[in-house]
């Protein structure tokens, strides 16, 4: 119980490393979270107009979902923990994202954490729902449209490729809660003010 405890802990703190800030502040741009939607995360940080910050914050968001999981999934036998204590991990991971304790609780929408925490438990699963926010961002050019069809589809992918269980169980857990983050803007895309990507940064 203790070694779980331990690694839910980890898994959050990991998750909670601001990407967005810590890469805007090493490359000397504003904060991304006075500008734009406000939101610290990579889709956000390519307003600023830098596409390396933008590529870097989401390549840290994604590793560390990625690492997290992995981390898990190799030493749960040696530590005594089970598959219930990767799904807790991940999940761990993906509320320290949306929740940071180093941002007051006020962090990302969670896209390419749980991207990274995808292809950790599955790379098949993780190029699959990828591969549909490639789809959908490229056609529409929307990256919260995007987001929630592939929110969508990842439980099914998961479901029909691997059957349920613990995984499957946070995997839902993940989505339902990137689609909760994204309700301003579904309110947005309705009424057909979403920024598109690429879009310039407003104060």
């Amino acid at each position: 119980m203790l070694n779980l405890l331990i690694a839910i802990v980890l898994a959050y703190l990991i998750g909670s490393i601001p990407f967005a800030v810590v890469v805007s502040k090493a490359m000397r741009l504003d904060d991304p979270r006075t500008y734009g939607s406000g939101n610290p995360g990579a889709t956000n940080v390519l307003r600023s107009g830098n596409k390396l910050a933008a590529i870097l914050t989401l390549l840290g968001d994604a590793f560390k979902g990625w690492i997290v999981v992995w981390l898990a999934m190799t030493y749960s036998d040696r530590l005594d923990l089970g598959e219930e204590a990767i799904a807790l991990c991940a999940i761990a991971v993906f509320l320290g994202h949306i929740f940071p304790v180093f941002l007051k609780f006020k962090g990302g929408k969670g896209v390419a954490t749980a991207a990274g925490v995808l292809l950790a438990l599955s790379w098949i699963l993780g190029l699959a729902t990828l591969a549909t926010w490639l789809i959908i961002a490229f056609f529409f050019r929307y990256s919260s449209l995007a987001a929630l069809v592939a929110a969508i589809f990842a439980p099914l992918y998961e479901f029909f490729m691997y059957g349920p269980g613990p995984i499957s169980v946070a995997v839902v857990v993940m989505s339902i809660l990137l689609i909760w983050r994204h309700a301003p803007n579904i309110a947005k895309l309705m009424a057909g003010k979403e920024s598109r990507i690429g879009d310039k940064k407003k104060s």
